[in-house]
């Protein structure tokens, strides 16, 4: 996949968000040859599975300005990188506990210009400020993930979706989210076409409501 598909599921991006979007493949291929923070096999694939994988939590909300959203275990910045380039006026935090991944994300924040994204070496549950939205690609089971970042959710929502965890799973999730009946899962098989997005799924979650 090219960067031009993100675009065809994408046509409001404007012409900043156009260029970062496809710059994104050649600036990771060249931090990947030095810090391994995307699979060789995946690199191939950037575009679809990296890229507009993240960008399935955008079909699902549209962030407000000012909004502020925690990235657990970002990796290399998926998915706050992409939906950082998507939303300019809503505030990121990414983290994650291997420091030379935050390393990458600060750089092609600092690339980028992205004054949204602050990027930091650090551990979920070590994480003090409060947030509108949780966002995540499937770092752990729900189970083990909720209690990290339960606590770290602003109880006042001010979106179309209750304030809580955005999280980006694949597979039957019937049993992991049965402790969960607030839960409801959008599959992005209903907005993107590509055979990779037939099990994948935007789990919302919300908490202390």
């Amino acid at each position: 996949m090219k960067a031009e598909r993100i675009f065809h599921y994408f046509p409001e991006v404007d012409s900043d968000q156009h260029s970062k979007i496809g710059q994104l493949l050649a600036l990771y291929l060249e931090w990947n040859a030095q810090i391994n923070v995307i699979s060789r096999k995946d690199t191939e694939h950037f575009y679809e599975r990296h890229v507009l994988h993240s960008l399935g939590i955008a079909k699902v909300l549209k962030f407000n300005p000012g909004a502020k959203v925690l990235d657990v275990g970002t990796g290399g910045g998926f998915p706050g990188i992409p939906l950082a380039i998507m939303f300019p006026d809503t505030e990121f935090r990414l983290v994650d506990s291997i420091g030379k991944k935050i390393k990458v994300v600060n750089a092609i924040a600092d690339e980028f210009e992205l004054a949204n994204v602050t990027a930091v070496h650090q551990r979920a549950e070590k994480v003090k400020d409060k947030f509108d939205f949780v966002v995540s690609r499937a770092v752990t089971r729900m189970d083990a993930f909720v209690p990290w970042v339960r606590k770290k959710i602003l109880a006042e929502s001010k979106h179309q979706l209750a304030n809580g965890i955005l999280y980006l799973k694949g597979g039957d999730l019937s049993e992991e989210l049965a402790p969960f009946p607030k839960a409801t899962l959008t599959p992005l098989s209903s907005f993107f076409s590509e055979e990779f997005f037939e099990t994948k799924q935007v789990v919302h979650l919300p908490v202390g409501h």
